[in-house]
């Protein structure tokens, strides 16, 4: 049963001795149940958030979150067109913790929000920029892991494999895969810090404005392209176009040019991975949700096939659905992996 409020609050006063908590609300936006939360008010006018997870595996993602914003230093996040949540402490509970941080004013984007009507399109480009301009030293001496090329394309090649190997994937998705794996110069990119885990709800939106970014767990030196595939899915191509094109202005180097092509690839693997995630744990129900959205992605990429993942590929549509069945059913997530391959990992 969730926690109350006030019993949240009760927490959180343990968590920071001292403090005046003298109002608190419930929240929910953005958790998908994996924690119970809530805002407290505090006498000095500041507003803090308590969060509890629920499972094993919002526990494990908690961890790494807070070993990431540990590496958010004071001089890393002046560097970043946004907040970034601060530790305020933390309190045993059973055989979890709550967790108290400051907290951001902001609504959770959605992908409704990506179109080419308003201007928060371009403000998530310029924030994703913002992370993978950051120095890879922010990764390094924190001790979090740090991917190659190559081990990234190794990874990503190992997952199209097993799943074909199940003989679920369509003929036609696994030879587009192998010819994107095949694609030396697909894989030429120079990693660098990605969030790792960004999907819309990890945006904070004040208006058209990021405010903040949510979910630090995937920090890592990775592929730039993983923080950019849930584009995919988003409302409109045009808005989609937007985002890619605020983040190449962004950037203070030339963009990589094949970043759209593996943005697209991890979007098409992210339903491969809901069909490993259904066999693995014999839930026929996400088998067969998983086998229908890759027949459909099958018929949309058919005429592509003599050009894997080019820039002219159309918009891949099914990843839309992944979205919605990832808010219904509990699947896994970074905290029980490398969690710099969401996208990519084994």
């Amino acid at each position: 049963m969730a926690r109350s409020h006030l019993t949240l609050a009760a927490l959180a006063a343990s968590a920071m001795p001292g403090a005046d908590i003298v109002a608190t609300r419930p929240i929910s936006s953005g958790t998908q149940g994996r924690y119970d939360s809530a805002v407290l008010s505090l006498r000095t006018g500041d507003e803090v958030i308590v969060r509890v997870p629920t499972d094993d595996e919002a526990a494990s993602e908690q961890s790494l979150d807070l070993v990431a914003l540990q590496a958010l230093t004071a001089g890393v996040r002046s560097r970043l067109p946004f907040r970034v949540p601060g530790y305020e402490g933390q309190a045993p509970v059973g055989d979890t913790r709550a967790v108290v941080y400051d907290f951001i004013p902001g609504t959770p984007a959605s992908l409704g929000d990506i179109t080419a009507d308003g201007a928060t399109a371009g403000s998530v480009g310029a924030a994703i920029a913002a992370v993978h301009t950051l120095p890879t030293s922010v990764v390094t001496e924190a001790g979090l892991t740090v991917n190659s090329a190559s081990q990234l394309a190794a990874r990503s090649r190992k997952l199209a494999e097993r799943a074909a190997a199940t003989g679920k994937v369509p003929q036609a998705l696994s030879t587009r895969w192998a010819l994107a794996h095949d694609d030396s110069a697909l894989w030429q990119f120079q990693p660098s810090v990605v969030n790792g885990t960004l999907s819309p709800e990890s945006f904070l939106m004040v208006g058209d404005h990021v405010s903040g970014v949510l979910g630090w767990s995937g920090l890592a030196v990775g592929d730039p392209a993983v923080d950019l595939f849930w584009l995919s899915s988003a409302a409109t191509p045009e808005g989609a176009e937007l985002v890619f094109s605020a983040y190449e202005r962004a950037l203070p180097r030339p963009a990589d040019r094949q970043l759209r092509k593996r943005a697209r690839l991890y979007a098409e693997l992210e339903i491969a991975r809901w069909l490993l995630h259904g066999l693995g744990t014999r839930d026929q129900g996400v088998v067969g949700d998983a086998e229908s959205m890759l027949a459909s992605l099958a018929s949309s990429v058919q005429s592509d096939l003599l050009n894997p993942l080019s820039t002219d590929t159309g918009q891949v549509m099914a990843v839309e659905e992944v979205e919605a069945l990832l808010d219904r059913t509990p699947v896994r997530t970074s905290s029980t992996a490398d969690p710099a391959s969401r996208i990519t990992e084994d």
